[in-house]
């Protein structure tokens, strides 16, 4: 399944065949990754917020959330740029729903309890990639750091 993702993804020599609603979780998958990878320093805590938040999203058990965000890492680390996920995304996910991408971003970023320049950086991009605006993405930021019962650093 997530061999033959990569050159839909990458391919754009190839000529568009639709993507599955899949290709979107897996392109999430990769973004929240990315996101996490983004300060240089991939921690536990982190890895371990992508895979409650890719269980969450699909109803997927732990182990099975594992395995996607395996696949996410390996995807993620061939991929020469961001907007190649956040295409797939914009095209397969509502806009209304995109909230739940930035909220889940949101998530990975205040996995460690600390606010990271580089990753609100690339927020602040996929939101704008997204259509998300920015107003919204900090509505949204607020939302998650309640919900995880934290304060504004």
């Amino acid at each position: 399944m997530f061999r033959n993702l990569l050159p839909r993804l990458f391919g754009d020599d190839l000529p568009p065949r639709p993507l599955a609603s899949q290709d979107a979780e897996v392109a999430i998958a990769a973004l929240l990754v990315r996101l996490a990878r983004s300060d240089d320093h991939y921690d536990q805590a982190e890895k371990q917020r992508i895979d409650q938040v890719l269980a969450r999203r699909r109803g997927l058990s732990s182990d099975e959330a594992a395995e996607r965000r395996a696949a996410a890492e390996m995807i993620e680390a061939e991929a020469p740029d961001t907007v190649r996920f956040t295409r797939v995304v914009k095209e397969r996910i509502a806009l209304e729903d995109r909230a739940g991408v930035i909220a889940a971003l949101w998530e990975v970023a205040y996995a460690d309890h600390r606010r990271d320049p580089d990753e609100e950086s690339m927020i602040r991009l996929v939101a704008g990639l997204l259509g998300v605006a920015d107003r919204d993405s900090a509505l949204i930021r607020q939302k998650v750091l309640d919900d995880m019962g934290l304060s504004e650093n």
